[in-house]
């Protein structure tokens, strides 16, 4: 039995692929920071410019000397490494019969994915108090105005009204805005990104098993694109023959780290969902 014929950078961009199609709250993330990840303990640099000031211009005066670009500096800390390991009777086999190794690939990502999104949705105990909202007992009848409360107070911060807002939830809020019946989509659920139920005042609303509860309370997300920034690597994906056994096997590790690094674009909506009568 050979392992001559696995080609491991094949199945780590078929990895790749398939986690990008399982992502939510990593979909939804900054990805341009990715660097180069090797190890768990690696840091990535984020550098991103402070504000430039805007003055009054008269005619025929000089102008001041030109302000200096000054750039603030983040670290996003790569903290998580996780392992996937799967044995198949014949790597050489399985790779001949269609669709085998890309299903077991898309099974890895499938739970690769919701540890990372999981991971996102962790931040909110990070989530400074001034960026909060809360809902006690929000009813279909609520969602609206409590909605109308989170899209103001982004606005407030200057977050462009033009520019999508992501809103993740749980199935159990996701069931409140339903209700309300204020969603506008498309025709074409084919066109709506994985986990999307629509839209509503800007917002884009997913959905996700994975938003955090404690207790009755969910933890749901509203936020900018670029208010997380996430950086991950594949950064190893081999076969190997187990030692005890007589079939082939197949491990992988995703290496990533998450940071919140527009805290002003990230609101935490604390939702308790009313009981129903």
């Amino acid at each position: 039995m050979s392992l001559r014929s696995f080609i491991p950078d094949l199945w780590s961009e078929t990895l790749y692929k398939a986690l990008d199609k399982e992502y939510i709250a990593v979909k939804n993330c900054s990805r341009e920071f990715e660097g180069d990840v090797k190890t768990k303990g690696d840091c990535v640099k984020i550098v991103g410019l402070n504000p430039i000031s805007v003055f009054d211009y008269t005619a025929n005066t000089d102008m001041q000397a030109p302000e200096e670009l000054s750039d603030s500096l983040r670290t996003l800390n790569i903290t998580q490494a996780k392992a996937f390991n799967f044995i198949v009777d014949d790597i050489d086999n399985a790779q001949s019969i269609p669709g085998l190794m890309q299903e077991a690939m898309r099974l890895a990502a499938s739970a690769l994915s919701d540890v990372a999104d999981k991971h996102v949705y962790s931040l909110h105990s990070e989530v400074a108090s001034e960026n909060t909202l809360t809902a006690e007992s929000l009813s279909k009848e609520g969602v609206v105005d409590f909605l109308l409360s989170a899209r103001q107070k982004l606005l407030e911060r200057n977050v462009p009204g033009n520019e999508d807002i992501i809103l993740e939830v749980s199935p159990a809020v996701a069931s409140l805005i339903t209700k309300a019946q204020i969603l506008s989509g498309t025709n074409n659920e084919q066109a709506l990104d994985k986990g999307c139920i629509g839209r509503f005042l800007g917002f884009k609303i997913y959905v996700s098993n994975n938003v955090f509860a404690v207790g009755e309370v969910y933890k749901c997300f509203a936020r900018t694109k670029r208010a997380v920034a996430f950086a991950e690597q594949i950064n190893e994906v081999e076969a190997y023959r187990p030692e005890s056994r007589f079939a082939d096997a197949v491990k992988g590790l995703h290496l990533y780290g998450a940071k919140i690094v527009y805290p002003n674009e990230l609101l935490l909506l604390n939702i308790t969902p009313a009981a129903e009568g």
